[in-house]
């Protein structure tokens, strides 16, 4: 639920204005909001589009200038070949003064510069400067990567050397000129387009706003929230989930509450039967077996009092301290089940078990016990031993009263995070009417359900009864806890 809320939280800043906060998130990259998450990426998007379209553009303008220079180049080249030759030959038609005078009536030649030197290497003439966009150029960078980069062409005119060079600086000028204006409207496009999706996001992500709203009443514990399903499939579909969830969290919550109540009760009701043992031990010690003790003795004074001639009342007196021997020994043995040993510093839950099992086989020799004690000797907390204690001490009577069992077995062992008791026998089994059953297997169980364990009462094999009970063991800070002065 935190996980969910955790996620439309950072998904539905688009919904909300930014908070300092929300904007100190937002520089740090790891907190941006989908809002601004869409519209960078479709601006990004498109800004590699209008590069891409741009770089290809500039490619293409790269061949139209070299093709451009390349044609004015190659006519001029011709002309001034023809000339130069002439020149070169004596026709007067071509001297180097008509020569001059032609080239100078001439003026510049597009994309070119024109300059004529004498042999010993001295300037006589040089076309003017281009007056298109005069002072102006491209920058370096731009003009060295557009630049056609033709070779320069001499020729030989008698005493003249004319030098004919390319320059496409005009053309690469215009290009700048074109590629930057361009950038700037694209650039204002981008913007444009970041605005849109930012505006279109915002409107089309706002639903989630109620949505997370809901999520916060339903965090606080108000399960009763419900989102409309209507509007746009996928919001449609969120609302069905998070309404599916709230009714899944409030049944939830029910059955907790209704487990909470179970375990509480079950909790009293055990803490009341063991309020019940401790009376009833202490009464049986304190009344009945004083009473017991001084019937005892009673006994043994009238049958030293009693006449030698009358051996009938020392006969009755003797049977009288009998019967009340067997009557201690049977409180004592009423004792041991309502009040069991106390587990030492230096005993564990086996020991106390053997104890209890040792005194429990010597008042039923006829029954052939088997034991298997693997718990250890480390110290359990007090509610588990007892737990442990009293089913063991329930299983092992019921054993008495309702299995006619020749054979027994008590096991214990650490399976995992878990103590696991099993009593097993060879009787006659429960019949179908008690597998339920009665009031000893409630309060087994009732003391199994509070500590959170598991019990099971089944058919052994091949006869009898398998009781087997599963308590979790606390965790190691939890033990510590609970043996700590």
């Amino acid at each position: 639920m935190n996980s969910l809320r955790h996620t439309l939280h950072h998904a539905l800043h688009l919904s909300q204005p930014q908070t300092r906060s929300d904007a100190r998130s937002t520089h740090s990259g790891r907190h941006i909001s989908l809002r601004l998450r869409v519209s960078l990426a479709l601006t990004a998007l498109a800004g590699v589009l209008v590069l891409a379209a741009s770089l290809l553009w500039v490619r293409d303008a790269r061949s139209a200038i070299n093709e451009e220079v390349t044609a004015a180049h190659r006519v001029a080249a011709q002309w001034l070949t023809v000339a130069a030759q002439g020149t070169q030959s004596g026709d007067p038609a071509w001297s180097e003064h008509r020569l001059l005078r032609h080239l100078q009536a001439m003026g510049r030649i597009r994309a070119h510069e024109l300059e004529v030197f004498q042999h010993n290497g001295a300037r006589v003439y040089a076309a003017p400067a281009s007056s298109y966009k005069s002072g102006r150029s491209a920058p370096e960078w731009f003009s060295q990567r557009m630049d056609p980069a033709l070779p320069a062409l001499r020729l030989q005119a008698g005493q003249l050397e004319v030098v004919l060079q390319p320059n496409a600086s005009r053309a690469i000028l215009d290009l700048w000129d074109d590629l930057t204006a361009a950038a700037g409207r694209a650039l204002l496009a981008l913007l444009g387009l970041f605005a849109g999706c930012w505006l279109a996001m915002d409107r089309a992500l706002k639903p989630l706003g109620a949505v997370m709203a809901a999520l916060e009443r339903t965090g606080q514990g108000d399960f009763n929230t419900r989102l409309p399903e209507d509007g746009p499939p996928e919001l449609a579909h969120l609302a069905q989930s998070f309404n599916g969830m709230t009714v899944r969290l409030e049944q939830a919550v029910a059955e907790n509450t209704r487990l909470n109540h179970e375990q509480a009760f079950a909790q009293a009701l055990a803490a009341h039967q063991e309020a019940d043992r401790t009376a009833i031990a202490r009464e049986l010690h304190d009344e009945l077996g004083q009473n017991i003790t001084a019937v005892a003795a009673l006994a043994s004074a009238i049958a030293q009092r009693s006449p030698a001639d009358q051996p009938i009342i020392a006969q009755s007196a003797q049977l009288i301290r009998e019967s009340a021997a067997r009557m201690q020994v049977d409180v004592r043995a009423l004792l041991t089940r309502l009040r069991p040993p106390a587990v030492t510093g230096a005993e564990g839950l086996d020991d106390a078990l053997a104890t209890y099992l040792h005194s429990w086989q010597q008042h039923h020799p006829d029954i052939q016990l088997e034991t298997r004690l693997a718990t250890g000797r480390q110290p359990l907390p007090d509610a588990l031993t007892l737990t442990a204690l009293r089913i063991v001490q329930e299983g092992c009577t019921n054993i008495i009263r309702h299995a006619r069992a020749r054979r027994a077995q008590v096991a214990t062992r650490l399976e995992g995070h878990e103590l696991v008791l099993e009593i097993c026998d060879d009787g006659c089994g429960l019949p179908a009417e008690r597998k339920t059953g009665g009031f000893g297997l409630a309060g087994m169980a009732e003391r199994v359900a509070e500590l959170g364990g598991r019990l099971q009462l089944a058919a052994a094999q091949p006869t009898g009864t398998r009781i087997l009970a599963r308590l979790p063991l606390p965790q190691p800070e939890a033990r510590l806890q609970e043996f700590r002065p």
